[in-house]
Parts: C-alpha cells; structure tokens; sequence
C-alpha cells in the first residue's frame, strides 16, 4: 500500500469534507470491486473441495483414516478434519 497525501490528490471541497471526520491520521480506502478469494481465479479452491469429496466418499465405503492419509499424501488430522467438516454438512 502506498501513502498519498490528500491534499495533493484530493479536490479541496472533498478534503475540507473529509477533515470534518478525521485529521491527521491513514485511512484505507478499499477498491470497489471485491477481491477475489483464495483459490477462486487459478481452482485451487475447486481441486481441494474435488479432493475432499473422494476422501469423505472412500471414507464411507469403509476405507480407514490410516489408508486415506497414505493415500492422499495428508496427514490423519487433516483427514480427520475434511470428513468432520462433511459430516457437519449432511
């Protein structure tokens, strides 16, 4: 994030505007359009939720949380987790 001063950028009206709400201090300015999130653009996010779901389903045709972890290069936990997460979803 870069600093710009508002007296340079801003017309005066806005900043005599603005310093009736703050002075001296930064203020964030966000973009209009809204940021993307995580995994949205290149499908990372659309690969692991693909991933998840063979996991929960190998998991209830009776595959052990021992085997999928093997399988799937994860830890139990995360194992553990990912079948949690669906099963609070059903």
């Amino acid at each position: 994030m870069i600093y710009k001063n508002g007296e340079v950028i801003l017309p005066p009206e806005l900043l005599c505007e603005l310093q009736k709400y703050i002075q001296g201090e930064l203020v964030y300015i966000p973009k209009k359009t809204k940021r993307a999130g995580w995994g949205e653009i290149n499908g990372t996010k659309m690969i692991i939720s693909k991933r998840n779901s063979e996991i929960y389903d190998f998991y209830k045709k009776g595959y052990s949380i021992n085997k999928l972890a093997i399988s799937f290069h994860l830890s139990e936990d995360s194992i553990k987790k990912i079948i949690r997460n669906f099963k609070s979803k059903n």
